[in-house]
Order: structure tokens, then sequence, then C-alpha cells
């Protein structure tokens, strides 16, 4: 829930004289103060990024403050823990502020298949003005951009995509302070570095006077708000304080817009995404099952780690693996509770296979193991959210490669995705390979017995586990 913690109303006094013919004076106004109507020499938008839950404490301020923001949301993201919830966005909404997109996922469009790209652009804006809102302006996650990503926003109806780093934090000659209007690159347009944790006061107001200089558009990038234990974080009094001396900076001509208010122009109609490919009967819909592709960060391509808990985990990679080069590695120590695994990435189809609602599918992993393991999964639901859903039985500590088999129960109703998972669930080593998914009704004959599936569909968590996703920022 965002409410008001205080009210406060701004005066903001302006005195002009009208006079009659072409000899008009304007009395009581120095020479660099302009009339209430004249237009901004500079623009200040305040945005803020991931729909963190602490950003309610900002709306509270800004509506004391009379000063609209841009909330760049991911879709995925609402409702799940430490996040905005659908009412929160209402909310957010009905006071002014507008809501921007951020991709469903939190996703790095510069690190998937131009596919999956529109997918993460256009499901996030299409998810969101379904809720109701109007959507023009878009922020690129972790502030990579290349050309398919511009594409991507472009074609999926924005009228604007921000990055990051495009302006200096410095005054100096050749600097550039300021963004123009209009951008000469709407889709990339220029912004000061994020704030960071370690801003001061006087560092967000320097943003705003070396704007000042030349006049043009500065767009601040806030995050967490919280006065500690968070990251990339700005505490809500520096927040406050900042409000208040920008109120005033009224009188020098600059003024606080919204990003899709600065930029200008109708919200266009919604695109929709392309659909991710359907695997065929009878083969694997695992993407790199053997994870003998590895990305530039050493990562498995469309692998992700996940876990949850108190414990610490280790994902890495070793030569033994079953059927090549290498064998994906979980090595626990300090349990206390949770898991930690291996998964299909988190995604809208490009790495997370395709399933069909009342579907059964046959989840199949070789694995070593010191200790015992089970398949935990998860599923996507129509909005691009991930959620936890069911875990098997137990498989056997192995010191040889066995196959562990189950077949899931029924895919309930709304789910259209799933990524899942041997894990180690207690202190220990769990090596994983060849991770297979077939429709059950036409899966090849597996190594070992399939493990009993329950008679009844188990119902959807309503949030995946604290770190089953990837770490999200900028």
């Amino acid at each position: 829930m965002i409410t008001r913690t205080r009210g406060r109303v701004s005066v903001v006094i302006a005195a002009a004289i009208a006079a009659a013919g072409t000899g008009a004076v304007l009395v009581g106004l120095g020479p660099d103060a302009k009339p209430a109507d004249a237009a901004p020499r500079t623009i200040v938008s305040l945005t803020f990024d991931d729909a963190n839950a602490n950003q309610a404490d900002a709306v509270a301020l800004l509506n004391e403050y009379d000063m609209h923001g841009t909330f760049f949301v991911p879709s995925g993201y609402v409702g799940a823990p430490g996040h905005l919830t659908r009412q929160d966005l209402e909310q957010i909404a009905a006071a002014g502020h507008e809501i921007g997109g951020h991709t469903v996922t939190h996703a790095d469009l510069t690190a998937i298949s131009p596919e999956e790209a529109a997918r993460q652009v256009c499901h996030d804006r299409a998810q969101l003005t379904a809720w109701g809102f109007d959507v023009r302006s878009f922020a690129y996650p972790f502030a990579r951009v290349n050309g398919t990503a511009k594409d991507a926003v472009a074609n999926c109806g924005y009228s604007s995509g921000r990055g990051l780093g495009g302006l200096d934090l410095e005054r100096c000659r050749s600097c550039r302070n300021a963004e123009s209007l209009p951008p000469a690159d709407p889709y990339l347009t220029k912004a000061p570095p994020q704030v960071e944790t370690g801003w001061t006061l006087d560092d967000l107001k320097g943003v705003v006077t070396r704007a000042e200089r030349r006049g043009g558009w500065a767009q601040l990038t806030f995050h967490n708000v919280c006065a500690s234990g968070c990251d990339i974080a700005v505490a809500p009094q520096t927040l406050e304080q900042f409000l208040a001396w920008l109120q005033q900076r009224r009188d020098n001509g600059t003024v606080v817009r919204t990003v899709g208010d600065a930029i200008g122009g109708p919200v266009k109609p919604v695109v929709e995404a392309p659909p991710p490919a359907v695997t065929e009967p009878g083969q694997n819909a695992v993407v790199n099952p053997g994870q003998e592709e590895v990305g530039p960060d050493g990562t498995p391509r469309c692998w992700m780690r996940g876990g949850y808990g108190t414990n610490t985990p280790l994902h890495d990679a070793v030569a033994e693996g079953r059927g090549g080069s290498i064998g994906a590695r979980v090595r626990m120590s300090d349990y206390v509770d949770g898991d930690a695994k291996w998964l299909p990435s988190f995604d809208l189809g490009d790495c997370s296979p395709t399933v069909g609602e009342g579907r059964q599918y046959s989840l199949r992993s070789w694995y070593t193991s010191s200790t015992v393991t089970q398949f935990a999964v998860y599923l996507r639901d129509t909005s691009g959210r991930w959620h936890y859903w069911t875990s098997s039985p137990w498989f056997g500590a192995s010191a040889t490669f066995q196959q562990a088999v189950w077949t899931t129960p029924e895919i309930p109703e709304g789910m259209n995705g799933i990524s899942f998972g041997l894990n180690l669930f207690s202190n220990g080593t769990l090596v994983t390979d060849d991770v297979e998914m077939y429709d059950a009704e036409a899966a090849p004959e597996a190594a070992a017995a399939a493990a009993e599936t329950p008679a009844v569909s188990p119902e959807v968590g309503p949030a995946i586990e604290p770190q089953g996703q990837p770490a999200a920022g900028d």
C-alpha cells in the first residue's frame, strides 16, 4: 500500500504586469527570471527502475512535492517478494506518475536472440497495457544496448529508450551535461550514470545545475529507496532534501516532467510478440542439454544458477561429464535450509521449454551425487512471471552416472513455460549432464524407470524462491 505520509502545499509566487500595446513591461522580475508561462530551459525526469517495493517511499515524497516520476517496470517482477504489486502500480499511475517498460524478466537484450528480445519488450508493454497503463517509455536493463535491442523497442511501440552514462558528471568546456529535446536518437536517449549508493545530495544537485548551464534534459535513475542495507540505493532523507531543493529551481526555468511527457507524442498501439518455437514430439526440448556451449561469463548458454535459503553453494563445471567434456556441478556446504541447482534460464522461450495446458512431460537428467536429489520444477505463466510448482520424489546417491526420470502432473491452466533441475538440499556434491524433456506421449524409452507421478496436480506457488532468478540492476 502506498500512502502519503505528510501534506505540504508548495507555493510558487509569480508577479507580472500586463500593459496594453507593444510596450508591455514585466515588473519585479530579475533579468534571469521567466514568466510563469515561459517554456522551461531545463527538464528533469526522475526515473525509478525495477519496481522495487521500497520505491513506495519515493512515490509518497513525489506526491508531497507535486512532482511526477517515471517507473520502469519489469512486468514479470510485479507482485513478487520485494517488488511492487499491481495495486501499487495502479495507485502510482492514479497519482499522475508514468509506468514504463523494462522487459518482462529484466533481460539483457544484447545477449539474447532478436526473437526473444522482441518477446521481452513487446510482451512487457502488452502486459502493462492490459493492466490499464499508458506505456510510452522504455529503459534498457543493465543499460546494454545494440541494434537488436533498439529495433525491438521501436517495433514494439515505444516512443523512447533510455540508456545510461551518455552524459558527463563533470563540468568542462567539452562536457555534455544534458540531452537535447527532441533527442537525436529517441531510442538511445542520453542520461548520466545511475544514482549509486554513495551519491550525496550535492551529487544529485550537480546533475541539475550542470544541465542548467546550457539547458536541455537530464534523466536521473534511481533503484532502491532505503537508508541502509540495499544495493544501488538513495536514502529517503537525501531524496526528500533533493526534491525540496529541486522544487525551488522552477524560478530558474527548471521543471520536472515524466519521460513520456518530455518526449511527447501519443501512446502507440500494442504490438504482439512473436511466439516461441514449439518442440516437435519426440525431440528433446532442453537447449544446450549437455551444457557444452559456454558463454563469455563462464555460464553455460541458456542455463542459470538457482537456489534459495541459508547455505553456501558453489556452481561450476567439471571435466568428467557423462556425454562430453563438461558436467554441471553444484557443491553445498554450511547447509541449514533451501537448495541449489542449475536451471534452464527463466526467459520467454529462447531457453525455457514451452509447455501446453493439460499436457504431461517426461523430465530426465543423468547425475552423480553424494546424497539424495530431486527435480525442482518451475512454471511460467502467460504474463511472463515465474513460479515454483512442485518437486519430484527423491533419487538416491550414486557414485556413477545414473538417469533420473520423472513424468510431471498435468500442466495447470494459465502456464506456458517450464524450467527444472536436480537439486542439492543438504551438504554434498551433485554433477548433472545430458538433461532432457519430452512430451510424455511421445517420449523415447528411458534408461531408468520413472519415479512415481502424483495423481493430483499440485497448485502453482505464488512466486519463485528468493534466489530463483538472476540478480537485477540498472
